[in-house]
């Protein structure tokens, strides 16, 4: 089975104040540990580093494909669709900030996606949700036993993704919603409560506690 895997590291990183992408992360950018982690996968034999402009140049160290960023994350994920090799089977998108990300959930979800098609990493929501009007009134409480936080790698057999993103339209933040809308079944895979998406600055914080606890050094 050949994998192609699009990292979508071209955000701005507005919560953060800078792209949080390209901040250090016990000394090394925080996408260099998320490439990584791709590189160990065997089945994987492309992977597309989707970043901005000004970011590109010092992306060449890492070695991989790179595509330049659009003006909305769809976009940039269709500009790394755009490098696919026809010959793969599978595309797996993640999020660049996402750099705890472990081989084992990557090969679940890898193998999800060919038994099933299309399938999505995630964890059970630990909270109760509330529904919540623009009055701040709460309107009801959801079932927290049917609701599941989406997290990254997103995996899709690559005719089912191209054939989404033909079909996009307005703004879509989740690769897996496009799937859902051809009425293609998306299967959930157990992801990890450690692999956390970096926005704020509190997250880098934690990020690193959880990779000092891996004892990973920077040298990794």
């Amino acid at each position: 089975m050949k994998v192609s895997v699009i990292i979508a590291a071209g955000g701005s990183g507005k919560r953060m104040g800078k792209p949080k992408q390209f901040l250090p992360l016990l000394g090394r950018p925080v996408v260099a540990w998320t490439v990584d982690v791709f590189k160990t996968i065997k089945q994987v034999n492309q992977i597309i580093l989707v970043a901005g402009g000004d970011d590109l140049a010092r992306a060449k160290e890492f070695g991989v494909y790179l595509a330049e960023s659009g003006k909305e994350r769809q976009d940039s994920v269709k500009n790394g669709l755009d490098l696919v090799k026809n010959d793969c089977d599978l595309v797996l998108i993640h999020d660049g900030a996402r750099p705890l990300v472990t081989a084992d959930i990557i090969e679940k979800a890898i193998e999800a996606a060919g038994e099933c098609g299309a399938a999505v990493v995630g964890v059970p929501v630990k909270d109760t949700i509330k529904m919540v009007g623009y009055d701040l009134i709460i309107n009801g409480t959801a079932d927290r036993s049917m609701l599941w936080q989406a997290q990254t790698p997103q995996a899709f057999k690559y005719e089912i993704i191209t054939r989404a993103y033909q079909k996009i339209k307005g703004i879509v933040t989740d690769d897996s919603k496009l799937v859902e809308d051809l009425g293609i079944k998306v299967k959930m895979v157990m992801g990890s409560y450690e692999n956390i998406k970096i926005t704020t600055p509190e997250d880098l914080v934690m990020a690193e506690a959880i990779l000092r606890s891996r004892n990973v050094s920077s040298n990794a």
